[in-house]
């Protein structure tokens, strides 16, 4: 595992929403980025399917990931754009994101959402984009563990 790969994992294990989510860092890749979560009844909407929300959730951390390796850097999503192209029924969702542009400051990035079917069948559901821009060196004085993360990425 790369040092990159590693702090990547770090950082995401370091996400308290994405622990309640139960998402999943599949992939850091140099271009690439995935993300995934099982799609359980909590995560869906009135109509069965996953809900909207959740679909965003994939697409922006997808997006803020693959933005980050591109900079270099911790990164935060300044703004995304989502089209849900189809409902997203599955057993899971899984996000593939990555950066279609980068400078010194922000990069702009793509996600794509799939729903993952019980015979491994993939359904685009949402096309995201979004820019991502370097976070500030010291996201908040509470936050010594993230700091410390994010201080390793320099």
């Amino acid at each position: 595992m790369t040092s990159i790969e590693r702090i990547a994992r770090e950082l995401f294990a370091s996400q308290p929403f994405s622990r309640y989510l139960g998402a999943t860092l599949e992939l850091v890749g140099a271009e690439a980025v995935e993300v995934a979560v099982t799609l359980d009844d909590k995560l869906k909407q009135q109509h069965g399917f996953a809900h909207g929300g959740v679909i965003s959730y994939l697409a922006d951390n997808s997006i803020t990931f693959a933005g980050g390796l591109a900079l270099g850097c911790n990164a935060l999503t300044s703004e995304f754009k989502i089209n849900y192209v189809r409902p997203a029924i599955g057993q899971r969702l899984v996000a593939r994101a990555r950066a279609a542009a980068a400078g010194k400051r922000q990069a702009v990035c793509q996600s794509e959402v799939f729903a993952i079917g019980d015979d491994d069948s993939e359904t685009l559901c949402a096309i995201a984009q979004g820019t991502v821009v370097a976070a500030p060196d010291r996201v908040s004085d509470k936050d010594s563990e993230s700091n410390d993360l994010y201080a390793s990425l320099s």
